[in-house]
């Protein structure tokens, strides 16, 4: 089965988007010629490091990486009740209400998803907080930028220019699907979920185009293994 136009930028993780190297807004679409010169899948931005871990957190371990906010670390553990240096989904929930806001259920479900612990499917420990928390500091960035009439929810350009600002050139027949798919526009909750599947879904079809061509020969197998974890993960 073929399927093609998945643009995206040539991040290493599918959950923490790369802010844009250049700004780009409604005013100014970029030569077609310059596109032809670049990857299928727009530009590439430069991954960031690996993070560091510094001091254990809890009697599991896991320690926060090196330079991790107060803020971060207080959010994490006034949640962690138990102190087993793990919290689930609801304790997400109300981590990120102190420093965000409160997000929809199916949001946190998603975040747990792409942020997973590799020892624990149902708990994140502080790496993994940690990381999350800045990935939607990063999407917070982006979602303000082009929130242009501050009205706290994205529209269909609004939407598709913060899409490509990450490098996704998306199709205007699944614009229209993914912003029917919420009343009135997306706020904050919803962009973020809305961003995180385009990225997360890109990102595993990129593995079946390592030639960046835009278009993959799936089995009925793979391609059911690419998509069913995004539609039942955190439904």
């Amino acid at each position: 089965m073929a399927t093609s136009r998945p643009y995206s930028s040539h991040s290493t993780a599918p959950s923490a988007p790369e802010l844009p190297l250049q700004s780009y807004d409604h005013h100014h679409q970029p030569p077609p010629q310059q596109q032809q010169h670049q990857s299928y899948y727009g530009q590439y931005p430069t991954p960031s490091p690996p993070p560091s871990s510094s001091s254990s957190y809890g009697p599991s371990g896991g320690g926060f990486p090196a330079g991790t906010s107060p803020d971060v670390i207080r959010a994490f553990q006034m949640v962690d009740r138990d102190r087993s240096g793990f919290i689930d989904e609801y304790e997400l929930q109300q981590a990120l209400s102190s420093g965000y806001q409160r997000f929809n259920l199916r949001t946190i479900r998603l975040l747990m998803f792409l942020f997973k612990n590799p020892y624990d499917s149902l708990r994140i420990g502080p790496m993994e907080f940690a990381a999350l928390w800045s990935c939607l500091g990063h999407w917070r960035a982006v979602f303000e930028r082009f929130d242009r009439d501050r009205s706290g929810k994205i529209d269909l350009m609004e939407l598709r220019d913060a899409l490509y600002s990450l490098g996704y050139a998306i199709p205007p027949s699944v614009l229209q699907f993914l912003i029917s798919k919420y009343d009135n526009g997306l706020n904050f909750d919803s962009f973020v979920e809305c961003g995180m599947i385009v990225k997360g879904l890109t990102e595993k079809f990129k593995e079946k185009d390592p030639g960046y061509t835009g278009s993959a020969t799936l089995s009925y197998d793979s391609f059911m293994s690419l998509v069913i974890p995004f539609l039942v993960s955190y439904d």
